[in-house]
């Protein structure tokens, strides 16, 4: 996946220094994307189910992730293969993501659309489970999909801006100028909608970053 780093966080939520021993560990992964981070938390089973922090201000910005979330989404997929994306907004609508899945499992993707980066044109991909304490953020200036590999898919994500739909643009699934690797076994064919069966090619789009 990439380079592993363990972030300890002893503030509170206001930034203020906590008394006392208690220390919060944020798992950070870095991808081979450039700035596109696989976020573990903490999670605490009991015979009751279990209990993480999906979110927490402090401990993000722990691990340098400084986002000012505005909305949360949730978005239910019920059945599998269905694949939703490539997607982003342009322009000053362009969203950073913080996403996860709440039930079922998924493949998440998101590809780098920043002209001026190392690995513009390049994609990551994470494998989330319902439960698992897993989170991928995704900053402005990336194309993001997920396709779902169960019958009953929960997919839950926060945003630092609006939605506005004049600035919608998305991206072939199957662009072989970026060659995600979806893992779509032979002869399926994903569920889609008709807007993202027809989308343009990377080379062919000129509202990046």
């Amino acid at each position: 996946m990439g380079i592993k780093l363990t972030v300890i966080s002893k503030d509170d939520c206001n930034g203020k220094k906590k008394h006392g021993k208690e220390e919060r560990i944020v798992e950070v992964i870095k991808t081979r994307v450039k700035d596109l981070l696989l976020i573990k938390a903490d999670v605490h089973p009991d015979n009751r189910g279990y209990f993480f922090e999906s979110w927490n201000r402090r401990d993000f910005e722990a691990a340098g992730i400084e986002v000012d979330f505005c909305q949360d989404n949730i978005s239910v997929s019920s059945g599998k293969w269905t694949l939703r994306g490539l997607h982003y907004q342009a322009g000053e609508y362009s969203q950073a993501k913080l996403v996860r899945c709440l039930q079922g499992e998924l493949l998440d993707v998101a590809v780098d659309l920043r002209r001026d980066s190392e690995t513009f044109g390049k994609w990551a991909s994470v494998k989330l489970l319902g439960g698992d304490g897993q989170a991928f953020f995704v900053p402005r200036g990336f194309a993001h999909g997920f396709l779902t590999l169960s019958d009953e898919v929960i997919f839950s994500y926060k945003v630092d801006n609006v939605y506005n739909r004049p600035s919608e643009r998305n991206i072939l699934y199957s662009d072989p100028g970026i060659g995600v690797e979806w893992g779509l076994p032979d002869g399926v064919k994903p569920l889609l909608k008709p807007a993202d069966e027809q989308a343009p090619l990377l080379k062919d789009v000129k509202d990046l970053f």
